[in-house]
């Protein structure tokens, strides 16, 4: 005669049988790749930048060494204003960019981003130039000296366009920071009117070679249009994608990974969605991943504190160099 076996042993058995096979079966997912920062070799690069930036205004001003110098003092003086500004706010990994012919620029992280600080980071640029211009042009008028008036005006000139209020200028970044930074539709037609504008004054001032601006921001266009259906798309599947990379999931890196792939399949040819495994190619999908990433934005001014940043920012685009013309009009 057989025994009955006990209803409960076997199928727990089978149980856990099955349970410990599908974990050997089922794949774990790979970490995110771990960015890494460049710490030591920015100083050198931005040395060399400098370097080539000067050799090139060497040719393109005929040797005129006290011009190209007066250009890289200004140009220096405004960026650090930037970079001493977000170092005061905490910001990390500050560092600073030059850019032969086209400039340069400062880029810093941080995990959340206030609207006061980013526009008192943005002012720090432009306002101390502005400032250091006019004193020099009003110091010539009592002791005239060419080199001094040619420099008081470089800084003034330089500081008084990044003023104008088209991206990628401070101006423009300011308005954006104020009023449309979280409005895509409104920040593309900022940017089509800031690419028209530069456009125009790269033509009518002959200044052909700084045409290279609003042509490259045509494809930064083009770039973050196709960036925000990616973003538009997560947003319809709930994948937060309002984070820093080193808070981003290993699951949200491989989803937005996917989506770009997909959107992208020309520039990343070879790789294939949905095969989670790095690829040689896999520091330029990090940068797209980043790209695609909103960093959390704080709007912590009051109404009073943006009229005071207008308030300063019509001060210093207007009135100070009418003011500053019209004093030296009347000495003169």
């Amino acid at each position: 005669m057989l025994e009955p076996i006990e209803p409960d042993q076997q199928p727990e058995n089978e149980l856990k049988e099955s349970s410990s096979s599908e974990e050997e079966i089922k794949p774990a997912i790979l970490p995110k790749p771990i960015l890494m920062q460049d710490k030591k070799n920015w100083v050198r690069k931005s040395l060399l930048s400098l370097g080539i930036y000067a050799f090139l205004f060497y040719f393109i001003f005929d040797g005129d060494i006290s011009y190209i110098a007066a250009v890289l003092v200004a140009l220096l003086i405004h960026e650090f204003g930037h970079f001493f500004a977000m170092k005061a706010f905490n910001y990390s990994n500050v560092k600073l960019f030059v850019l032969p012919l086209l400039g340069a620029y400062v880029t810093g992280k941080k995990s959340i981003i206030s609207q006061r600080q980013m526009s008192i980071v943005i002012l720090a640029g432009p306002l101390p130039g502005i400032v250091i211009g006019f004193c020099l042009l009003i110091s010539t008028l009592f002791f005239p000296n060419e080199r001094i008036e040619m420099l008081g005006n470089i800084f003034f000139i330089l500081n008084l366009f990044n003023l104008l209020p088209f991206v990628p200028l401070d101006g423009g970044r300011l308005l954006e920071t104020l009023f449309i930074s979280h409005n895509h539709t409104i920040r593309v037609i900022f940017t089509v009117i800031s690419i028209i504008v530069l456009a125009l004054v790269a033509i009518l001032t002959h200044s052909l070679i700084f045409l290279i601006i609003p042509v490259s921001m045509i494809f930064d266009l083009i770039m973050e249009v196709k960036n925000q259906k990616i973003r538009d798309y997560l947003k319809q599947e709930n994948i937060n994608f309002t984070s820093d990379y080193d808070s981003l999931p290993n699951t949200n890196y491989w989803t937005i990974r996917d989506c770009i792939l997909l959107s992208f399949n020309k520039r990343y040819a070879g790789i294939q969605a949905g095969v989670h495994q790095y690829s040689v190619l896999e520091g330029g999908l990090i940068q797209h991943v980043i790209a695609i990433l909103k960093t959390p934005f704080i709007k912590d001014m009051t109404i009073l504190e943006k009229i005071g940043i207008i308030f300063t920012y019509i001060l210093f685009l207007v009135i100070l160099p009418i003011f500053t013309f019209i004093l030296i009009k009347l000495i003169n």
